[in-house]
């Protein structure tokens, strides 16, 4: 894909998630209208330098395509998104327009390799079924509490992790590996040594 529009956030998108987010300057409105009315998609990335307002940020070389799940103009100049995580990519080349907003050629990678949630992380599936119990409505279903990279993906955007960390997990291609690291982080600190 050849000039896809860029979001760097502070914040981590994974394929099958969603983030809600609020849009204010011109850039990201013109984007976003630009998206419903095209049905296209834009990339969500971390910030690595910069900030979310302002001039343009350098974000991280691997993303989350994203497309707009629902939206809503509580007033006049905010716009308020639901933000679906499609498939990850890796940004060739990024060029800035004179309004600030980055656009990419991009290379979308391949679905990363799904297994089922090895029985040394069941800790993990628990752990995400009080929270799907509860609050079924911050996933988009299927809910599939038995794939490793449904889990994994789910428990890296809702743990409080670093987001260096959670862009580490975004960028591996190996959902068991993602479960494995994220159960580890959920044992307690005597364990882990």
């Amino acid at each position: 894909m050849n000039d896809v529009p860029l979001f760097p956030l502070n914040a981590v998108l994974f394929p099958g998630g969603r983030l809600a987010l609020r849009i204010f300057e011109q850039r990201y409105m013109d984007m976003a209208k630009a998206c419903l009315r095209d049905g296209g998609a834009f990339g969500v990335c971390l910030i690595r330098e910069g900030r979310e307002v302002g001039a343009p940020a350098l974000p991280a070389e691997v993303g989350t395509l994203a497309r707009i799940g629902a939206w809503d103009m509580p007033q006049l100049g905010v716009l308020q998104i639901t933000a679906l995580g499609e498939r990850r990519f890796r940004i060739l080349e990024r060029r800035v327009q004179r309004d600030g907003l980055a656009r990419a050629s991009i290379e979308v990678l391949p679905h990363e390799e799904d297994a089922p949630v090895p029985q040394t992380c069941i800790a993990c599936v628990k752990l995400l079924e009080r929270v799907v119990e509860q609050q079924a409505a911050l996933f988009e279903p299927p809910h599939r509490l038995d794939s490793a990279s449904w889990v994994s993906a789910r428990l890296a955007e809702l743990l409080p992790l670093p987001l260096p960390a959670k862009q580490e997990l975004l960028e591996l291609s190996d959902a068991r590996a993602r479960i494995e690291r994220l159960n580890a982080l959920l044992r307690p600190p005597a364990e882990r040594a």
